[in-house]
């Protein structure tokens, strides 16, 4: 048997399938060289070519941890959650980090970090 065919498995369907010992013994084919020549704004350049923010950040938008928002509104859970209209075991599981707000719920803690009076008033209503 040839010597490059032993590097492949042949299955059933005819297509060859490299082994582990074959992609060991491959060469990389990475320029390093090109790599550490790319500097920061060779890299925001590409990014703003490609249609991405120049920040980095995108539509990322950071979640208002809810203890310090209701920390800060002096309220205790219970007060809390009846006044975000949400059930108590959400918050709590909010607050002890279990689960992440969904993006409906970052949005409303948003505009409670915002303008708390006119948030909670407009939830009680």
């Amino acid at each position: 048997m040839p010597t490059t065919l032993k590097a492949y498995i042949c299955f059933g369907d005819g297509n060859r399938s490299p082994t582990m010992e074959s992609i060991r013994r491959m060469k990389p084919r990475i320029d390093r060289a090109k790599i550490d020549a790319t500097r920061e704004a060779d890299i925001r350049r590409q990014m703003r070519d490609d249609g991405h923010d120049d920040n980095g950040l995108g539509d990322f938008a950071p979640v208002v941890p809810p203890q310090l928002l209701r920390r800060q509104l002096g309220m205790t859970q219970a007060q809390f959650a009846r006044a975000l209209r949400i059930p108590l075991s959400t918050l709590r599981n909010w607050e002890q980090g279990r689960v992440l707000p969904d993006p409906a719920a970052r949005s409303l803690l948003a505009i409670v970090a915002k303008n708390p009076k006119a948030a909670l008033r407009a939830l009680a209503a």
